[in-house]
């Protein structure tokens, strides 16, 4: 193994040590590694991802009113599941607590809500437990926490994925004059993290209509962690009633394209040049979910756009209840979370929204049944 200079970050030593001794990794095993590392992965160890400071920044961080409206939608989802009794308020991958927050302040204008409910966060990170705990330390639910979705008690549920899919790993396969091999990543001449293809391949029903005739050279990915997810969750709510709502910035139909990144400070960079020091992810298939989810026996709604979505649910509407009678700097500054949260040039749209509900049900402000995916639809089981 020969190296100009050593790895800036402790990670990066560890997978070339892991594999120059056991061989190439998978871009899956490669971005759990850079994500969930003990030692030295990024959700981890890292300080403060979220915010200004950190490395990137969430709806609910630009706006309180992203939470409030996200509120809004469970108050009325849960009148429209006939008002149970015992509810389990769930979020997966929270963050800082910032939307629950925000969430159970809206909440709190239903006290009947708030007695069905019971507030569980499925997070595994230590130091963002912390961080949620804080944030909620005065908030009327006490929440409680969990490895996985499946550790939630049984009951309706009412689910929140807020920038969630986007960071569970993924597959990626090249398009090869001997098929779609998978690519891996490996180590250059010089002992660097590099990227190769290896003897795995996607079988022919997994490629998707739209990647039939792609070029040489070109990537699709997969994700069959984020497609088992969807369908427990749909298989959950089909059993025991409930909703769910899957916001993230990614695609509505399965199509070719290199969508992985990394994020540090604000700035994207080679996603090989500090594992366990950037934010990885990848946009979402949101066909692949959908698919998934009736698999599990749910509902799919027709997707919207992030800015379809909160403009439905009143976002000018309460941007003009918090700006009113403020000072100019105020109210410019919730005209530029409007733009920033709904404008199709900002997250409006890229951020897509996709509700999951019990069968037979539809919650305001969606609209239909979404249409089966084409023929050929990436199944995201590969």
């Amino acid at each position: 193994m020969r190296r100009d200079a050593l790895p800036a970050s402790p990670l990066k030593e560890k997978l070339i040590r892991q594999i120059a001794a056991e061989g190439p990794m998978t871009v899956a095993a490669y971005m759990a590694a850079c994500l969930a590392d003990p030692q030295h992965g990024y959700y981890t160890t890292a300080a403060e991802p979220f915010g200004a400071k950190g490395d990137f920044i969430t709806a609910p961080e630009v706006s309180q009113m992203f939470g409030e409206l996200i509120g809004a939608f469970v108050l009325s989802a849960w009148e429209a599941m006939g008002a149970p009794q015992t509810v389990r308020l769930v979020e997966t991958g929270p963050g800082r607590g910032t939307l629950m927050a925000d969430l159970l302040r809206m909440a709190s204008l239903r006290p009947a809500f708030l007695r069905a409910a019971s507030l569980h966060l499925v997070e595994i990170s230590p130091r963002l437990k912390a961080r949620q705990a804080e944030a909620l330390a005065n908030a009327p639910l006490t929440p409680n926490w969990h490895d996985s979705l499946r550790e939630v008690p049984d009951g309706p549920v009412i689910l929140i994925a807020n920038e969630f899919f986007d960071a569970l790993p993924i597959h990626q396969y090249m398009r090869t004059p001997e098929g779609w091999r998978e690519r891996m990543v490996g180590l250059s001449e010089a002992g660097d993290l590099a990227f190769g293809t290896g003897p795995g391949r996607l079988p022919l029903a997994a490629i998707p209509q739209t990647a039939r005739n792609a070029l040489l050279g070109a990537i699709l990915e997969t994700s069959p962690l984020s497609a088992a997810i969807a369908q427990e969750a749909a298989a959950r709510i089909t059993a025991h009633g409930g909703t769910a709502l899957f916001i993230d910035y990614g695609y509505l139909r399965s199509a070719p394209g290199d969508t992985l990144q990394a994020l540090r400070r604000h700035a994207y960079q080679d996603v090989l040049a500090e594992p366990g020091l950037a934010d990885l992810t990848a946009h979402v298939d949101f066909e692949v979910l959908a698919a998934a989810a009736r698999r599990g026996g749910a509902t799919v709604a027709s997707p919207l756009t992030q800015g379809e979505f909160l403009l439905r649910m009143g976002l000018l509407e309460r941007a003009g209840q918090l700006g009113a009678g403020k000072d100019a700097a105020t109210q410019e500054r919730i005209r530029g979370e409007v733009e920033r949260l709904a404008a199709p040039g900002e997250m409006g749209e890229l951020f897509k929204v996709l509700c999951v509900a019990q069968p037979g049900l539809v919650p305001a402000p969606f609209d239909s049944e979404a249409l089966p995916p084409h023929a050929g639809a990436n199944s995201g089981e590969a």
